[in-house]
């Protein structure tokens, strides 16, 4: 008998040693949980600023296919030379066809890919190579201060 009741005690003891640990497993538990959900938001932040710089890519190869689709419009232009323009990044003064062109894709150029974007041609007798420039800012790091933030898209295809 006594060892049943020195075990008994030993029981009672022991269990009132262990108060509190439920509590310290729920908030282990709590923290695990918050770490994990500050890396779901910290993932779907990334993933949305690698989709803006996505969107403004296509953006860059639907403007590009644009102005090549205006210069097979205007085809004998294209390959005497015409719409070969360095970077232009201001608006072109109204004129004849070409420039209205240009005066067209370069607005386009600049409400999808933003104020800065720019955008050269530059044709021979039998191709043209369209690129465009645009700062990527938005769609980057932060904390990259240091870097060249600017995107390039260049489609090169035959008039």
């Amino acid at each position: 008998m006594k060892s049943v009741s020195r075990h008994l005690a030993n029981d009672r003891i022991g269990g009132a040693g262990q108060r509190g640990v439920g509590l310290l497993e729920v908030l282990i538990a709590v923290l695990v949980m918050a770490v994990g959900m500050l890396g779901i938001a910290a993932l779907q932040a990334v993933a949305l600023r690698n989709s803006q710089s996505s969107f403004e890519r296509s953006n860059a190869v639907v403007q590009s296919y644009a102005i090549l689709d205006a210069m097979r419009a205007n085809a004998a232009a294209a390959r005497i030379g015409q719409y070969d323009r360095g970077m232009i990044c201001e608006l072109p003064d109204e004129g004849d066809l070409v420039e209205t062109d240009l005066r067209n894709w370069i607005t386009s150029l600049h409400q999808s890919l933003g104020d800065d974007a720019c955008g050269q041609t530059d044709c021979d007798s039998v191709s043209c190579k369209v690129t465009v420039q645009w700062n990527d800012s938005r769609s980057q790091d932060a904390g990259d201060d240091g870097e060249d933030k600017t995107q390039t898209v260049t489609v090169e295809t035959r008039i």
